[in-house]
């Protein structure tokens, strides 16, 4: 059975517990829910050379695909901030490469409380770039460029 969207937020904020932010504070934590109804937690993890952190959200993916899944219904994610927080723009280009695509589902989440946006990849990710737009990649529908850009 799909967990409901509490369930889902609920989880990104118990991830959220285990981030590794020592630099920031900035803790968040995320909950993939793949399309064989798994639910894939995760935190984010800062490092000393701040360009190797990982957002909660792409260790959550990182996670599912090496566990097998490839496909995503939703995905949660929750701050530690009173607002709701969404996916940073390089998660979402990774979020993108799979095949909900821009139809993706995202919850986003502060620390408590019930304000929750619930959106779609799609909506934070206009005119996103696909793997159907490259020549032979997956999902590939023609030879070439799209011609509507």
């Amino acid at each position: 059975m799909r967990p409901s969207a509490a369930e889902l937020v609920a989880a990104a904020r118990a991830a959220r517990e285990r981030s590794y932010a020592p630099y920031s504070g900035f803790r968040v934590g995320a909950a993939l829910l793949t399309a064989q109804g798994d639910v894939v937690t995760a935190a984010n993890v800062e490092n000393a050379s701040y360009g190797l952190a990982i957002c909660a959200e792409r260790s959550a993916v990182v996670a599912a695909v090496a566990a097998g899944s490839r496909s995503f219904e939703s995905i949660a994610v929750a701050g530690n901030g009173p607002d709701p927080v969404t996916p940073c723009g390089a998660c979402r280009q990774v979020l993108r490469e799979f095949p909900k695509g821009v139809d993706l589902e995202v919850l986003c989440a502060g620390e408590a409380g019930d304000a929750l946006v619930t959106t779609t990849l799609g909506a934070l990710l206009p005119d996103s770039f696909g793997p159907e737009d490259l020549t032979g990649g997956p999902g590939a529908s023609s030879p070439g460029p799209r011609s509507d850009r």
